[in-house]
């Protein structure tokens, strides 16, 4: 067998309908758009997802949810790779030049997976409350991201209304 020799299985492919070529052909007189109407004319055509005039689909049913576009920004670490890496002292630059997040990360989130059993203080990232509690029974601490003076006035305004 060549490449040159191959060729699609039989009935595979049929010609194309020559529409608008008589009636012999069966695709003739209005050639296949039915009678009347905008879409048989030429350049007749509605957008997509138009029902008439009718409110469409798309419009009658609720927004619902939201995607956040830094969520694939935000890693996940787990205790048991905090327990592999040596620094004490732990924050995403830490964990970055280590490899258990990636470089492109803005944020990451110590979640409750796995044994710690050594002294770590994380700082800087967030931290779920499970791994919390386990951060501090192993003698570790936890120390929170100082919010910028800006998010600290907008959240004061938004308590206010």
């Amino acid at each position: 067998m060549r490449l040159n020799d191959l060729k699609p299985a039989p009935g595979s492919k049929s010609a194309r309908h020559r529409v608008g070529r008589g009636i012999g052909s069966g695709w003739g007189k209005t050639a296949g758009r039915g009678h009347k109407g905008q879409k048989a004319r030429a350049g007749g055509f509605h957008k997509v997802g138009f029902e008439g005039g009718q409110m469409p689909l798309h419009r009658r049913l609720p927004k619902r949810g939201f995607t956040s576009l830094s969520r694939r920004y935000v890693e996940v670490v787990r205790l048991h790779e905090l327990q592999k890496l040596g620094a004490d002292e732990i924050d995403l630059m830490v964990l970055k030049q280590a490899g258990v997040v990636s470089a492109l990360a803005i944020d990451a989130r110590v979640i409750k997976s796995g044994e710690l059993s050594r002294k770590v203080s994380v700082r800087g990232i967030g931290v779920t409350k499970g791994a919390r509690a386990v951060i501090e029974a192993a003698g570790g601490t936890v120390i929170e991201a100082a919010k910028p003076a800006a998010e600290k006035a907008d959240a004061k305004t938004r308590k206010g209304k």
